[in-house]
């Protein structure tokens, strides 16, 4: 998401800043060493790229060479990406004289992706609220829901919440071994506003897919069946669900901790976002962007995506027209390594 990829650039611009203030020159005098996790394979990685080598050609002791490595799942388009690199001029040549060589790095960013103390910088954005798995334990017990309702039993907030626990903790430990001490962190995702899930509906979007979902249930398009076992894998938390792992697992300091609120319907942030698109198809392509592959899957031929999204899209203009300020809840976080003994 392009808007929410440039709302993080304060802090990734201070804390880029903050690096060559406070280590020694000598540590990038050759290679400086950086890594964007969850990168996707869109002209929105090019965007992080380019900004990242402008950012650091403005330092004073500018690294000569950097390294950075891409990485997100083994199906990600890893191809499309390197074609959209050759064709770049920010990312294939000298900019600002600092020589970029670029990598690929398969794998989910819950386990080990790099050496030992190898990187000096890490970046994410929009990748992190992806969760490793569906929680355990939820079976069909979300019934029509198909993420966090207000209306949800306690055990489901239980289930999302301990998992964002462990996968979050396994991040921290295992970007805690691969990034060197000094080293810095910048990750944005979308979390809650609040620490209650029941006293405000931060997620209506996944809320206004499950209604209809379930209207095609009704109609009989969609099997009860499927839906009563179909759940997403994202969790949005809370400041102090962020804080409290962070402090618990012990790798990192948690330097800054900012918010952003994203519209639902920023336009610039769907690739096939056309002028004379309403909202809420706006956010029904944004939406089926991310979700049609886990629809597809779990419902197989049964479902009709065109119609769900076409319908789902009525809904969230009904919605919009009630309630226009509709926005995501993003948390932008600086970390830093604390130093190894």
């Amino acid at each position: 998401m392009k808007v929410v990829i440039t709302k993080t650039w304060p802090a990734l611009d201070e804390t880029l800043k903050e690096m060559f203030i406070k280590t020694d020159e000598y540590e990038f005098s050759k290679c400086m060493k950086i890594a964007d996790l969850g990168c996707s394979s869109g002209p929105n990685t090019l965007l992080v790229i380019s900004h990242i080598i402008e950012q650091l050609s403005k330092q004073e002791h500018a690294p000569r060479e950097i390294q950075v490595f891409l990485n997100d799942l083994p199906d990600n388009d890893f191809n499309n990406l390197f074609k959209l690199m050759s064709t770049n001029t920010n990312t294939n040549t000298k900019n600002n004289n600092i020589e970029c060589y670029i990598y690929g790095a398969p794998g989910s960013f819950y386990g080990r992706l790099f050496p030992n103390n190898n990187l000096h910088f890490a970046y994410s954005s929009t990748s992190f609220h992806w969760l490793s798995q569906i929680p355990q334990g939820l079976e069909k017990n979300t019934k029509e829901n198909i993420y966090i309702a207000t209306t949800s039993p306690p055990h489901v907030f239980e289930a999302y919440s301990k998992q964002f626990e462990r996968d979050f903790t396994t991040f921290l430990k295992l970007r805690g071994e691969e990034i060197r001490g000094g080293g810095r962190m910048v990750l944005g995702f979308l979390g809650k506003s609040v620490a209650d899930p029941t006293s405000k509906d931060e997620f209506k979007p996944y809320t206004l897919l499950s209604e209809t979902l379930s209207a095609m249930v009704s109609e009989g398009l969609v099997k009860e069946d499927n839906l009563h076992s179909f759940n997403i894998p994202i969790f949005g938390p809370s400041i102090q669900e962020i804080e409290a792992a962070v402090e618990s697992e012990g790798s990192f300091n948690l330097d800054k901790m900012e918010f952003v609120f994203v519209p639902w319907d920023a336009g610039e942030d769907c690739n096939n976002y056309e002028k004379t698109d309403t909202s809420g198809k706006i956010v029904a392509k944004c939406v089926r962007a991310f979700l049609e592959p886990l629809l597809v899957v779990h419902f197989g031929s049964s479902i009709n995506v065109d119609r769900v999204f076409d319908v789902y899209a009525e809904k969230v203009e009904e919605h919009l027209s009630i309630d226009e300020s509709s926005s995501y809840f993003f948390h932008v976080i600086s970390l830093t390594r604390k130093t190894k003994t």
